[in-house]
């Protein structure tokens, strides 16, 4: 069985990053959007990683258009975006595509359960969020209404970080 780690992200400046070096942390992925009702997540999160960042743990946050082009940027001027004006310091990757036919392979994978094993839940919308084990397993989802501070949310990443 394939895990999160199989796959690569492309970084702003264009160079592959492979998830293998998150090996053995708690991970997790959610597609963003900065003019998304979700938006306010941003800060949320950058919280969420302040708090945990220490234990091992990572948010990896992919900017997607899929939603109703509510993510109108690219390149440096959503990098820019995301770094200065929400101010977001865990990895952000370039735009990508999270449902369709074009769907990045890593969606693709964290969205099929005869792929990953565990969950069948692709993005409904913007700030869907995957939750990934130290092996790099997929072991839960939460739809964008679920905020990054849920309580649900927290016990979660805590009882993964203690394993």
């Amino acid at each position: 069985m394939e895990s999160v780690y199989s796959f690569n992200a492309l970084q702003f400046n264009g160079e592959k990053k492979s998830l293998q070096d998150y090996s053995g942390k708690v991970l997790l992925i959610v597609n963003t959007a900065s003019r998304c009702f979700f938006t306010p997540q941003y800060k949320a999160l950058e919280r969420l990683y302040q708090r945990y960042k220490d234990l091992g743990f990572e948010i990896l946050a992919f900017p997607s258009n899929d939603f109703r082009g509510q993510e109108p940027m690219t390149g440096l001027q959503l990098e820019t975006y995301c770094r200065i004006q929400q101010q977001v310091t865990f990895p952000v990757f370039k735009r990508l595509h999270v449902v369709g036919d074009y769907a990045d392979p890593l969606y693709q994978y964290l969205a099929d359960k005869t792929k990953n094993g565990k969950v069948n839940s692709r993005p409904l919308w913007n700030f869907h969020k995957y939750l990934i084990n130290k092996q790099g397993e997929v072991v839960d989802f939460f739809y964008s209404t679920t905020g990054p501070e849920a309580k649900r949310v927290l016990t979660k990443i805590e009882q993964l970080i203690a394993e």
